[in-house]
């Protein structure tokens, strides 16, 4: 069972994906409504892998990711950063900020397994 730390901080979107996840029976998905929460998370339940909205409140995506690159128990977590700015240069600025790859907004669900899958494969 694959555990993946949903950081998100609209609960439909939580909703949908953890329901969505867990239909697969491969994900247990838990949730974290802010970066500084994700944080802490990471560290207390040791993810395989983290999706993170990088829009947050009270700490944000970018600041949670490189947070989490610079703590010992969670630096090797990979990170799959979600944002709906398609823009150019946020993907590079998500892997700059210790993100291992960049998904977009509204989550096209197949894509996001794949790159969930791929990402897990390649730390294998």
């Amino acid at each position: 069972m694959t555990k993946v730390l949903y950081i998100e901080d609209n609960d439909d979107n939580v909703y949908m994906l953890k329901m969505r996840l867990e239909l697969l029976s491969d994900f247990e998905v838990l949730a974290a409504e802010d970066g500084q929460k994700g944080c802490e998370m990471a560290a207390t339940e040791q993810p395989d892998i983290i999706l993170m909205d990088l829009e947050l409140p009270v700490v944000d995506g970018w600041e949670a990711a490189r947070r989490l690159r610079e703590n010992p128990q969670t630096r090797d977590i990979p990170i799959i950063a979600l944002s709906a700015h398609a823009l150019a240069g946020e993907r590079q600025k998500a892997i700059a900020a210790g993100c291992d790859e960049f998904d977009t907004k509204p989550i096209e669900f197949e894509r996001l397994v794949a790159t969930l899958r791929r990402v897990l494969a390649a730390r294998e």
